[in-house]
């Protein structure tokens, strides 16, 4: 058990570590104005889900509860706890995931919206709605693996959180985007278009790269248990991550943030199926999902004039649920997966997960907007977020002497 204990562990520390992925993703893509903003906003928001999800949304998923004597819940004395304080460290683990939720949202919201709203958000989402599917997942909650097993052949699959992560983060944020609507010129009265180019192209790198080295914690130690862990997630992972990356280095001719984002594309649509697949499907899905960022981020910027500014529901709304259904593809036994999935359970469960990520980023957010207010004023905008909400700039001697 000690053993175990150790392992999902470092997984736990490694996906912790992807937080500073998501935030310096997102201070390398905003303007320098909302740079310190966007490192407070994701640190306090993983402490906000910490208590929300201690407190309320791992016993609502899973029906445990810490609130007893560290003697049990460490397993030293009854109470149904493993030893060695297990479950302690899934909860660590599992926290990390949840906390994902709210880092997602924040890119997609960045330079505009308010700070105090956006921490309400973020405990009722990581305390009721990412629980409430993500306990019908991963725990079968209200017999919804049940049913999907005697309607359509198998349970729905998700290894890693394609869906109940990744799907479930981009979805919300969509309706939080729609209802905070653009940044200020960002179009012209007509609807043009005028480009905000990133910030810091390191920085994104960065911040890109911490997410896809953490990214081997997220599916591998998704085993959870040592003597289940498996050199075909690793290795699928992998070829997904370059999958995205070289199929976002054609589409967008040589565009170094949609190539340093198609790496997490594939890594996003790899998390559900990367037990089950063919490293070669692994590969494909990869490929499609770097190919299909590019693709509609230009077409949510462009065409449906929604100002995503990291582009989260393209990245984890599109590629999240591709990867759900993907997984019924690439993971049949017909196609060299280790099978256990059927496509229609993929698709009906990817399709479940999205409407009730959809209607909660509408209905979380659109009671904030009414309630309080979601976005800053005019005027604090165009002074930035830094300025605005936390009084310093990212480069406070340098405008001293300007």
């Amino acid at each position: 058990m000690g053993s175990d204990v150790f392992f999902i562990l470092i997984g736990a520390i490694m996906v912790l570590a992807m937080h500073a992925g998501f935030a310096f993703l997102e201070v390398g893509t905003v303007r320098k104005r909302s740079q310190v903003n966007a490192l407070v906003k994701i640190l306090v928001d993983f402490a906000a889900s910490t208590v929300a999800y201690f407190f309320i949304g791992y016993s609502l998923a899973y029906g445990v509860s810490f609130l007893e004597s560290a003697r049990v819940i460490s397993g030293g004395e009854g109470g149904g706890f493993a030893p060695q304080g297990y479950d302690l460290v899934k909860f660590f683990f599992l926290l990390t995931f949840a906390a994902a939720i709210p880092a997602i949202i924040s890119g997609g919201i960045a330079e505009r919206a308010k700070f105090y709203p956006q921490l309400i958000a973020t405990v009722g989402l990581v305390a009721f709605v990412y629980p409430f599917f993500e306990g019908m997942a991963w725990n079968g909650n209200f017999g919804f693996q049940t049913f999907m097993e005697e309607t359509f052949g198998a349970k729905f699959h998700d290894f890693a959180g394609s869906v109940v992560v990744h799907a479930m983060g981009g979805w919300i944020a969509l309706g939080a985007v729609v209802l905070l609507g653009s940044r200020k010129g960002r179009y012209k009265s007509d609807g043009t278009p005028v480009g905000i180019p990133p910030s810091n192209i390191i920085w994104l790198a960065l911040g890109a790269w911490v997410l896809s080295v953490g990214w081997f914690g997220f599916n591998v130690m998704s085993a959870q248990k040592l003597e289940a862990v498996s050199g075909l997630v690793a290795v699928n992972s992998l070829l997904a991550m370059v999958g995205g990356i070289l199929s976002a280095l054609f589409v967008s001719r040589n565009d170094p943030g949609f190539i340093h984002n198609g790496a997490l594309a594939g890594l996003v649509a790899v998390c559900a199926g990367s037990d089950v697949m063919h490293p070669v499907g692994a590969l494909a899905t990869g490929a499609f999902a770097g190919a299909l960022f590019v693709w509609a981020f230009n077409f949510q910027q462009n065409k449906l004039r929604i100002d995503d500014v990291l582009g989260v529901w393209p990245l984890h709304g599109l590629c999240g649920a591709s990867g759900g259904i993907l997984c019924g593809v690439f993971g049949l036994q017909a196609l060299g997966g280790m099978g256990g999935v059927t496509f229609l359970a993929q698709l009906v469960g990817t399709l479940i997960g999205v409407t009730i990520a959809f209607v909660a980023g509408f209905a979380v957010y659109g009671t904030l907007k009414v309630l309080v207010g979601i976005r800053l004023s005019e005027e604090q905008e165009y002074l930035g977020a830094d300025l605005a909400i936390h009084r310093i700039s990212s480069t406070p001697d340098q405008d001293m002497t300007r």
